[in-house]
């Protein structure tokens, strides 16, 4: 449980996201050592001042997951959904409550419109149950309306719901109810701390795991700026299949699907559709390098309604601690050498090639024409001296 305790304190400093923890547990081969260089990393980037995750947070932390009967899950464990190795900024440790044996089957996302149709949410509950039916296992991130709907369908065969908060914290409220019958006989997932209120940030955070653990993505309803298209657009660029119902040209709550058909979405009018898309299709493999499929669709997008800024703290306890397994370690990369010129040469000509719109990391590594290693380095350092931003699918910005 040390070991755990470790890699969740190095995940919870400062400017230590997903992606920035692959890469330190990449260069240092395991938590402790990455958690010990990570001051002098910072120190590096010019940041004077930096300190790591306290050991009390992490305690509470762990005692409030305790107390809350969930499991704090790790790359490299059993329950670790397969799916999610293929993503560059998988999530390094995942709260979870539930039958986690669900996880283990092929899953399918379903998302829609929080202010959804009444048609549309008898075609997402009927769909949901009707593939939960033909043993696919229904994902979705428990907001009102379309997500609501499409867990409430598969109640019965096996719902997955991810938060946006902590695990023990039901938001919106009206969704108490099929809350707590996932909990019995489906799975929670969250990524967040116990307590934890959602922020604005942490939807688009939470929907890059809902396309991430799903062989493909279907969008029931979906206004023209939606959070619903930033899991399209983030099953897209996880090379996962994406699926939309279409929808009146005059209801505003079908333009997103519509834009979505337009521009090369599978269209669906039930499960059976479904069911012919996925067999023309070869299965996504857990097992093949990571990637980043090309985005053909163009779609607008704006962030999710903003949620109350405030935070909560994990409380203090005692209880159990759930069985874990051995931390997860990577072969230290080979060490570099390069003069402060080359140094700051490179930092330089990284800051004139970002802007406030997000670019993907990939093309800048291709339009930087230097090694990935150094590159992924000094990417490393500007995140943690503030100069530049991880968004969610692999894009980088100017902070």
């Amino acid at each position: 449980m040390e070991d755990r305790a470790t890699q969740l304190r190095l995940l919870r400093s400062r400017r230590v996201g997903p992606t920035t923890f692959l890469k330190l547990l990449t260069e240092h081969g395991s938590a402790a050592a990455a958690l010990e260089a990570l001051p002098q990393v910072a120190r590096a980037a010019g940041v004077s001042d930096y300190q790591i995750c306290p050991e009390r947070v992490v305690a509470a932390e762990l005692a409030a997951g305790r107390r809350f009967g969930a499991t704090l899950v790790a790359r490299g464990d059993a329950a670790y959904p397969s799916l999610l190795y293929d993503l560059d900024d998988a999530p390094p440790l995942l709260w979870m409550k539930g039958d986690l044996s669900l996880i283990e089957r092929p899953l399918l996302s379903i998302v829609g419109a929080r202010n959804a149709s009444s048609l549309g949410l008898r075609f997402a509950r009927t769909l949901a149950a009707e593939l939960g039916a033909e043993g696919f296992g229904i994902v979705s991130g428990l907001a009102r309306g379309i997500d609501a709907a499409a867990h409430e369908g598969a109640i019965d065969s096996g719902t997955i719901a991810v938060l946006a908060g902590g695990l023990d914290t039901i938001y919106p409220k009206e969704n108490t109810g099929i809350y707590h019958r996932i909990a019995d006989t489906g799975i929670l997932i969250s990524e967040q701390p116990p307590g934890m209120k959602p922020f604005a940030r942490h939807f688009p955070m939470r929907n890059r795991i809902v396309s991430g653990l799903s062989r493909a993505t279907i969008v029931v309803e979906a206004a023209a700026r939606s959070g619903s298209l930033l899991t399209a657009g983030n099953a897209l660029d996880q090379g996962r299949e994406v699926m939309a119902v279409p929808g009146h040209p005059f209801d505003g709550r079908a333009s997103g699907c519509n834009m979505l058909l337009r521009d090369g979405a599978t269209l669906i009018r039930g499960a059976r559709d479904v069911l012919e898309a996925l067999a023309a299709t070869p299965p996504v493999s857990a097992s093949r390098p990571a990637h980043r499929a090309t985005r053909q669709m163009h779609m607008p997008l704006s962030p999710p309604e903003p949620q109350p800024d405030r935070t909560a703290t994990p409380p203090d306890g005692t209880g159990p601690i759930p069985p874990v397994t051995a931390p997860v370690t990577l072969p230290p990369s080979t060490p570099q050498t390069r003069s402060l010129s080359d140094h700051a040469a490179l930092h330089t000509e990284i800051l004139s090639r970002l802007s406030t719109t997000a670019l993907p990391e990939d093309a800048l590594i291709r339009a930087l024409d230097a090694p990935k290693d150094l590159v992924s380095a000094e990417l490393l350092t500007l995140e943690l001296s503030g100069r530049i931003a991880r968004k969610s699918g692999g894009l980088l910005a100017l902070s």
